[in-house]
């Protein structure tokens, strides 16, 4: 495999294998189809469109997680975040099993819902309602509808779910394999993900603007900047080979206001230079901003507070979107109501922000801006090194070598050894930094920055430092402080 654009007699090859994985890919067979009925959405109704135009107005937009079962149930929910939640896109999140290709276990879990009148999946299973029933969702909601799941091998969801009306995809190579797969090889899972890239493409050479979104948080657990700016860049460059033209590149929030206003005007900056580098000019480049991705509070008034932290930086950064949580995160699947609860409070926080500009243009915004710059060309160049003119070569040998590394992530292709650990400030620093090709300058910063930490709380730098951070903010806090 190369990262050249997948040619189309191999394209066409490799459907019918995937379309034989589950009867339902019968439905999409003629590709032209798809084709015909993107054409009857109307504008107002396609995701990059949408997308394109919040970029252009400055405004940013709100979208939940949510799915379910059935369909008329996945329907009414929706239209109760679209009406109640006031949300201007929707998701249609994945079940469990669909995002493992276990579609006969989706089937039963579809069958046990009906008998229990109540979703027993996590998620909508798309691939086992087929073209038809995707039809059924797309159609009967006002906003833009997108796919977001968390699969490796998505193809046969990609070409259902897109035949079926949705206009914006999540996921990539990495960011749907690393952090949510165990024994998913990274070259076959990019295989996967060429595929998928290269059908929105097709979708785009006819004339159908199909949105794609890398999914940026990865765990969602002190991810440092650079390293989800590095598989966000990786995974822009590969779609756009395959000619998608709609990007949207994610960022996880962090905690630290002025690192993350730091971080996600460093990937808009550091995404469009490396696209211009590589020789792309024709895309549309806008921004999610991922509320907090890691443990909430279990006390509501304390998780909103989480979630408007979050609608600030979004805000004040001028994202075009911004992904929202709900104040029941601590319990699992939000009901339709707290899901709406978190919407509103949000789009609170955006209305009255919006007339309002943030100075983000300060030294140590600067400063942050700078050391991400560094640290991302640092990995970006030593993927360049190790791929040989071909870039998934290039991130394969990455991963191998520890070059790329991703916290906190269940992969065995993933070194882990990557740890991350919170400053003195609550910046995200690094604890660890494994085989990751810093320099001495920027390795140093790091631990300068930690033994602040270190003297201000009267203990080490240590281990327990890590743990106390990952549970800080669920337990009201930040910083992982001592009691």
């Amino acid at each position: 495999m190369t990262s050249n654009r997948l040619d189309w007699k191999d394209f066409l090859a490799q459907r019918r294998a995937v379309l034989d994985a589950w009867p339902t890919g019968r439905d999409v067979a003629d590709i032209e189809d798809g084709l015909r009925y993107q054409r009857t959405i109307p504008e107002d109704k396609n995701f990059a469109k949408v997308m394109s135009r919040a970029k252009a107005s400055g405004r940013t937009l709100i979208q939940p997680r949510a799915g379910v079962a059935l369909i008329d149930d996945h329907i009414r929910l929706l239209r109760y975040l679209e009406t109640e939640g006031t949300a201007d896109l929707l998701p249609t999140t994945i079940d469990a099993y669909t995002r493992q290709n276990r579609y006969e276990e989706a089937a039963r879990g579809i069958e046990k819902s009906m008998t229990a009148g109540t979703s027993l999946l996590n998620g909508f299973p798309a691939v086992n309602h087929g073209r038809d029933g995707c039809r059924k969702v797309t159609e009967a909601v006002r906003k833009p509808v997108q796919v977001r799941h968390g699969t490796p091998d998505a193809r046969l969801l990609a070409e259902i779910s897109l035949a079926g009306g949705f206009t914006s995809y999540e996921g990539g190579g990495i960011s749907y394999n690393i952090p949510y797969a165990k024994k998913v090889e990274i070259g076959e899972c990019l295989r996967n993900w060429q595929y998928v890239d290269r059908l929105a493409g097709y979708y785009e050479e006819n004339g159908l603007a199909v949105n794609r979104e890398p999914f940026g948080p990865l765990t969602g657990t002190l991810v440092p900047p650079f390293i989800s700016h590095t598989i966000a860049i990786l995974e822009g460059l590969l779609a756009l080979e395959q000619g998608v033209k709609s990007l949207t590149l994610g960022y996880g929030q962090g905690g630290n206001v002025l690192q993350d206003l730091a971080a996600l005007a460093s990937l808009r900056e550091l995404a469009d230079a490396y696209f211009r580098e590589a020789g792309f000019e024709d895309y549309d480049l806008t921004l999610v901003f991922h509320q907090w991705m890691g443990g909430f509070p279990e006390d509501e008034a304390q998780a909103f507070s989480v979630i408007a932290t979050g609608a600030f930086v979004a805000a004040a950064a001028r994202v075009e979107k911004t992904i929202v949580k709900s104040p029941h995160e601590a319990m699992g699947i939000p009901t339709k109501e707290a899901n709406a609860a978190g919407l509103k409070a949000t789009r609170q926080v955006l209305s009255m922000m919006a007339d309002q500009r943030i100075c983000a243009d300060n030294a140590v915004i600067e400063r942050e801006k700078d050391l991400i710059r560094r640290e991302v060309g640092a990995l970006m160049s030593a993927v360049r090194t190790a791929s040989g003119d071909d870039l998934v070569q290039g991130i394969v040998r990455a991963f191998a070598g520890g070059l790329l590394d991703v916290p906190f992530a269940p992969s065995v292709f993933n070194r882990g050894k990557v740890l991350p650990v919170r400053d003195n400030e609550g910046y995200i620093r690094l604890f660890a930094k494994g085989s990751l090709p810093l320099g001495d300058d920027i390795t140093s910063f790091h631990k300068e920055r930690l033994q602040e930490r270190s003297k201000a709380e009267g203990r080490p730098v240590t281990f327990q430092m890590v743990t106390d951070d990952i549970y800080a903010i669920s337990k009201g806090k930040l910083i992982g402080r001592p009691k």
